[in-house]
């Protein structure tokens, strides 16, 4: 997987840009606030996922602007593709000239891994995160899985709407009934998918954590659902008592969680910060690892302002694994990585980008 060219208009404080990149290392530095967040953010879209940041869609588009466009020119397998997504109160996108439905039908075109900040924080922060985490890696993996998760995120909005309309009474039960039966459907996919990626995850990143540890310390992945995948329908009936007082699904792959545990023990609760932080090094490497390995293609490694926050020795385990990669890094001081430029070096200035 290789990145060649992105350009890009009235995307967020980006002024007209046109960058062709290094095939391995790429460097983007300038002061905070410039827009060195924004042009990898401009990137990751392209995998078909939302923003790593959380931002909306209409969020993208820069002030005072209608709509925003980008353009990426990328290798896979080998063959050169071009894909482009547009924008305004949500995306639309294009691969080789091919209208697709959604601009989450890229996924699984451009496969890239992105650390951020937030990512070092997906061991002791909630659940969400971790649900996020899992999600975007099986959705790089499996296209469909996305299609199904967009299915079941409706269903449960739909029913819970409908619960705070019940006023507090258990009415309309033949449109519960169908929405518990479409959650049930798609909840059982989502739970069988994250299970089987957790057992397969597991492997990768105990090997690669016990890489990073210089203790003797072995790193598990447990997936804690909040009902067998089987059970979700009986579950969802027997809580909607329950659900038409709070007016939220109580069930579901939406309330589940993972658990990483060192030597069978809960990181979050009992690990240090160091153990957490190896813990989502590992974590994210396996992500790529397991990538490669079911799809053939190394994925593309953005690291977002994740390397100052780290120690000299995770900063060199990181950069140990992904040399071979092509790599996109912001930073404030390109002087802290003096070690790495061997590529590309970018400069970020006011939403202007030059090499």
């Amino acid at each position: 997987m290789r990145a060649d060219k992105l350009s890009g208009k009235d995307f967020r404080n980006l002024l007209p840009f046109e960058i062709e990149f290094s095939p391995g290392m790429n460097v983007i530095y300038g002061n905070n606030a410039q827009g060195k967040t924004n042009f990898i953010e401009a990137l990751w879209l392209f995998t078909g996922a939302k923003s790593f940041r959380g931002s909306k869609d209409s969020e993208l588009v820069a002030f005072g602007q209608g709509s925003a466009e980008l353009s990426l020119d990328f290798v896979s397998g080998g063959v050169e593709r071009q894909a482009k997504i547009s924008i305004n109160n949500r995306r639309y996108a294009e691969l080789d000239t091919k209208k697709l439905k959604s601009a989450s039908a890229l996924a699984g075109s451009f496969c890239a891994t992105v650390f951020s900040p937030t990512d070092l924080s997906i061991v002791k922060e909630g659940p969400s995160l971790r649900r996020r985490f899992i999600d975007l890696a099986i959705g790089q993996l499996y296209p469909s899985y996305v299609a199904v998760l967009k299915s079941y995120t409706r269903a449960v909005t739909q029913r819970n709407m409908l619960l705070k309309n019940m006023e507090g009474r258990l009415q309309n039960t033949e449109m519960l009934d169908a929405f518990e039966a479409e959650i049930a459907t798609y909840g059982k996919k989502i739970t069988e998918q994250r299970v089987a990626y957790c057992e397969r995850v597991t492997e990768n990143s105990s090997e690669i954590y016990g890489e990073l540890s210089s203790l003797r310390e072995e790193l598990g992945v447990e997936y804690m659902p909040s009902c067998a995948a089987d059970e979700l329908a009986e579950k969802l009936f027997l809580a909607r008592k329950t659900d038409i007082f709070s007016g939220i699904t109580s069930v579901g792959p939406h309330r589940d969680d993972l658990d990483f545990k060192i030597n069978g023990i809960s990181a979050r609760s009992f690990g240090s910060q160091g153990q957490q932080r190896s813990v989502a090094i590992a974590l994210k490497l396996a992500e790529a690892k397991t990538l490669k390995e079911i799809t053939g293609e190394q994925p593309v490694a953005i690291l977002d302002d994740v390397m100052s926050e780290l120690d000299p020795a995770r900063q060199g385990f990181i950069l140990n694994h992904i040399k071979e990669w092509q790599v996109f890094i912001t930073c404030c001081d390109p002087a802290n990585i003096t070690t790495l430029i061997g590529g590309k070096v970018f400069t970020v200035s006011g939403g202007k980008i030059k090499e």
